[in-house]
């Protein structure tokens, strides 16, 4: 079974600097329809003008996992992390027992667009942490490329959940499958670009929540990134 999620039905924020638009339910939006897909939870999908940003602000007991298609984004928190992502950046924050941190644009220039995930831990309570690592466009081009998993395999950063995620460039014409495991489902998310999923069109900030399907085909029309999440 295949449930589409346009994202032109997506819930949105839209301020002076930040245009977000959120495939579950967050902050004021509210879906009681869609409040996230099995263990993930929050998947915005953030433009940040130049200069502009996300203020110092706390969270406890979630995985968040930022995700930049252009620009660069800036990253401070309270447990002494301070970095700058890029594309190719996989960056995971554990809020555990609880974190402050802020984001902003680290341009004053050009604006920055980025995937904010958010996933259930399996436990609560654990220490906050952070990690991040590049993962290079000829890693992920034409593949599914391992970028987060809950055991670090195959250079993943480690997520404290049992959740495979995966990432692919794709070009015009590009084909790959996946075939999960019995009993596990998969969401798809297509950051940019067109795609089909098992002969269903699917464009730019489309989403797909997937069970009992033995395979996944997805196959490319143009240049563009697409998100595979394997969920229990």
């Amino acid at each position: 079974m295949i449930k589409l999620r346009p994202a032109a039905r997506r819930g949105g924020t839209k301020i002076d600097w930040l245009d977000s638009r959120h495939s579950f339910s967050f902050g004021e939006y509210h879906d009681p329809e869609n409040m996230g897909f099995r263990a993930l939870r929050v998947l915005n999908d953030d433009r940040v003008a130049p200069a502009g940003g996300f203020p110092t602000h706390g969270h406890a007991n979630m995985e968040i996992v930022s995700y930049v298609l252009e620009g660069a984004l800036e990253h401070r928190d309270s447990i002494g992390t301070g970095s700058v992502i890029r594309p190719g950046d996989v960056q995971r924050m554990s809020a555990g027992t609880g974190v402050r941190h802020s984001e902003f644009n680290a341009s004053r220039t050009e604006p920055v667009h980025f995937l904010q995930i958010w996933i259930l831990p399996e436990k609560a309570g654990i220490p906050p942490g952070y990690e991040q690592k590049n993962y290079p466009v000829s890693e992920r081009s034409g593949r599914l490329r391992l970028v987060g998993s809950r055991d670090g395999r195959d250079g993943s950063v480690t997520i404290h959940q049992d959740v495979n995620l995966y990432a692919a460039v794709l070009k015009a014409g590009d084909k790959v499958s996946y075939s999960p495991a019995a009993g596990r489902s998969t969401y798809v998310h297509v950051a940019t670009g067109n795609l089909t999923l098992n002969g269903r069109p699917l464009e730019a900030g489309d989403g797909a929540a997937v069970s009992d399907e033995k395979t996944l085909e997805l196959t490319s029309s143009d240049q563009g990134e697409v998100l595979l999440f394997d969920l229990a």
